[in-house]
């Protein structure tokens, strides 16, 4: 099986990095980004009863952690496909809003699932599974939800990954760190990228497909519309014109 080389972030790249760089960066961003988010999204913002009536795709339900509801649908363009990008956060309203902790799913016009993401408390951990027990999960997850991706696939690596979230303690706001095993894998096909990423409960709290990445200058291409920070650089630029 070949081995693939993604210049985004490799395993060197990301110690280079390290937590207190996303976090550091995440909080800049949120922080400037989330009174503009509120005043210019274009979500449609539901209230509890009728967020509560809204549903997924039945293949989809399962994905939804226990004690979520959601809140908001956007409709949302990836790599020129229209989609819907659809957000539930915590039923006791902890951490909520844009950098908090959510579930958020992108689901494409025909019903394919392009990618969710759960940032959730219960993923700040470093008991991450092991290498194998991470690639086991990978692969029963695809096998479910991205099948047609398991004949022309091609591991590029599995290391840790981080994601930054905005959470409240003591009254206080900080950004931590949400961590798991991140499978990095390959379309031999089209040569775009997808990946999934185990936490330390073992569950899936990452899954993206169909990114597109250019070489030269190098950086992704595809939207980033399940990382809110993104999302909330997106939306303050647009305040500002």
């Amino acid at each position: 099986m070949a081995t693939f080389f993604n210049p985004e972030e490799s395993p060197s790249m990301k110690k280079r990095n390290a937590i207190a760089g996303w976090s550091a960066a995440a909080s800049l961003v949120l922080a400037a980004s989330v009174t503009a988010y509120a005043q210019t999204s274009k979500e449609r913002k539901m209230p509890a009863s009728a967020a509560q009536t809204q549903k997924t795709p039945p293949s989809f339900n399962s994905l939804t952690p226990e004690g979520y509801k959601q809140v908001s649908t956007r409709d949302v363009t990836v790599d020129g496909e229209r989609a819907t990008l659809t957000r539930f956060e915590r039923q006791d309203g902890r951490n909520a809003g844009l950098g908090g902790e959510h579930y958020s799913l992108v689901v494409n016009g025909a019903g394919l699932l392009k990618g969710f993401a759960h940032m959730d408390l219960a993923y700040e951990s470093d008991k991450l599974p092991s290498r194998e027990r991470t690639q086991e999960i990978a692969m029963n997850f695809l096998k479910e939800f991205a099948p047609d991706l398991l004949p022309r696939m091609a591991i590029s690596w599995i290391e840790p990954h981080g994601e930054p979230v905005r959470v409240a303690r003591q009254d206080r706001p900080e950004v931590i760190t949400v961590t798991g095993m991140k499978v990095k894998m390959r379309n031999t096909e089209d040569g775009r990228w997808f990946w999934v990423i185990v936490g330390a409960n073992e569950r899936v709290m990452v899954f993206e497909r169909d990114i597109v990445w250019i070489n030269m200058p190098g950086h992704r291409q595809t939207e980033k519309w399940l990382h809110d920070n993104w999302l909330a650089a997106q939306d303050s630029k647009k305040s500002a014109r």
